[in-house]
Order: C-alpha cells, then structure tokens, then sequence
C-alpha cells in the first residue's frame, strides 16, 4: 500500500524563551520530530504548558524556532504560499461582535479573493454544514459559545483548506453539540482533508483521531496509532457462544476439544485518558528520579 505523502513534517523543532541577557528560560519545545500525513485526523495532546500551542504556532508561523525546521504542504512554515491552504480555529476566536453569521463568511471570504455567487453559493453551505441556518441573521454577540465555536468553524473552511488546525474544537459545547462537531471533524477527514486537532477532552480525541502525540515539559514522550496505543497487548479476551458446562471446566485446557463456539479472540482496551495519565505519571517519574 503507497504511503499518503507527509503534509505536515517538523525535525528538531524547539522553541525556547529566552531572558532580559538571551540566555534560555523556559523550553517550550524541546526537538520535535513529527510527521503527518494527508488526509489523517491527527491528536496533540498534553498538559498546560505541555507545547502543543506553541507546535501550533510555530506551524502557522505565528513564532519562529529556535531550532530545528518544518514544513507544511511541502512548504517551509512561514511561506505565505501555504496561507491559502490552510484553516485556523483557535481556542478562542474574536469576531466582529455586530455581524451576523452571514456577513462574517462574506467578509473572511473576500479576504481569500472569493465574489459573487461563488462566496454566496460557499457561505451557504457552511452555514448549512455548522447547523447554523436558523441563525444566519443574528448578530455574533446574541449567540452562545457553542454557536461561536460553530461559527469559529464555518471561518476555518471558508477557503476550503487541505489542512485545518482545530484548537479545543469542542470547547464550551454540550453533549449533543459535542457530538456534532466530532460527526463534523469526521466528515472533514471524509472530503480528504488533513485535521491537527488540540484538545483537553480525550475522550474527543479517543473518537475521531487516528494518531496522536503525547507532549510534556516540551517534549514528545509517546505517539503512535489511537487504537495500537489503547490495546492491552498483554492481556488476550476470548469470548465464546453456546459453551457448555463441562466445556467451562476444561477451557483451560484445549478450546478445540469442547463445544463451544469461539467467536473472538482480542486483547481488551484501554481509554485514552487512563493512558495519557499513565504516561505522563511514568515520564515525571522518570525526569524527577534523573533529576534527583
């Protein structure tokens, strides 16, 4: 099987403040070597301060590496050739508080250069993909979080990007909303788009990402497929049909010799949140034990 070809790539990407005299004072991010691949819906997850924001922005271009390098699309980051081809919705999204849903995609369209039917034609359908078509005409500053995450959205893909980022997506939704915005990030992977998805919610993530990467202190600690990272690989579940009673005695022994009917032989999961707790408790074991 041909490999999708890498969309996003960073080598030794590392971020570090600096103070007053330039020396380091804080490691943002320390040697990031990530790759992330057309089409997939991808995770960065961690604790505050972890630097999945700062991934982000060093990605979007909003700050410059220390060291290290990335591209996106091919592209090194900062190339205004790939601003086109990229949607933002940032954990917190500032709108202009007395335009409606209708007039705020007609403005970010025309910053991409769209007129006429064609912004028209756009606007409606993401109006139409958010659930916001009985909103469309309400000023932004009547509409509650969750319709400004919607709306947040609709903005993100006004320009029909290949790559989007989504920071904290589900933020302040309730559990239908909730629910609909991940139907949304599915539908998005779907259509061939590429998803970079921040959030604090694991169980979101557990349900729409296909791989993620786990930050700490600015470091990449653990990453891989969502359904490798969560399989209890040492524990096998066998689950059995129609077994009789002396079979259940000798189970243990040889399947093949009783009755009963084997339907499947798995290893058992574990949830997301229960890894990532496990993983960053093991890693600040490890740091505080080399540390001491």
């Amino acid at each position: 099987m041909t490999e999708k070809p890498a969309v996003v790539e960073t080598k030794n990407l590392t971020k570090a403040y600096t103070d007053f005299w330039g020396r380091p004072r804080v490691m943002a991010l320390c040697g990031l070597d990530l790759i992330i691949r057309q089409g997939e819906i991808f995770g960065l997850l961690g604790p505050n301060g972890s630097g999945k924001t700062t991934t982000i922005k060093l990605l979007l271009g909003l700050l410059f590496p220390t060291a290290g390098k990335a591209w996106i699309l091919g592209k090194p980051t900062g190339s205004v050739a790939i601003y086109q081809r990229i949607g933002f919705l940032p954990e917190e999204s500032y709108f202009y508080r007395f335009l409606n849903a209708e007039e705020t995609l007609f403005f970010y369209g025309q910053l991409f250069g769209l007129r006429g039917k064609v912004l028209r034609k756009k606007t409606d359908e993401l109006i139409e993909l958010v659930g916001l078509k009985e909103a469309r005409k309400r000023r932004l500053k009547e509409y509650s979080k969750g319709m400004a995450r919607r709306i947040g959205l609709a903005q993100a893909l006004i320009n029909d990007p290949e790559l989007i980022f989504l920071d904290e997506p589900t933020s302040g939704l309730d559990p239908i909303g909730s629910r609909e915005m991940k139907d949304l990030i599915l539908e998005l992977r779907r259509r061939g788009k590429t998803v970079i998805l921040s959030s604090h919610f694991l169980a979101d993530v557990e349900d729409v990402c296909d791989r993620i990467a786990i930050l700490h202190r600015g470091k990449l600690i653990k990453s891989g497929e969502v359904k490798d990272l969560l399989t209890v690989k040492e524990i096998t579940q066998l689950e059995i049909k129609n077994l009789s009673q002396d079979g259940l005695k000798e189970i243990q022994a040889v399947i093949s010799k009783v009755k009963g009917e084997l339907s499947s032989i798995k290893h058992p999961t574990e949830t997301l949140e229960s890894l990532f707790l496990k993983t960053i408790e093991e890693h600040s074991h490890v740091e505080d034990t080399n540390g001491s």
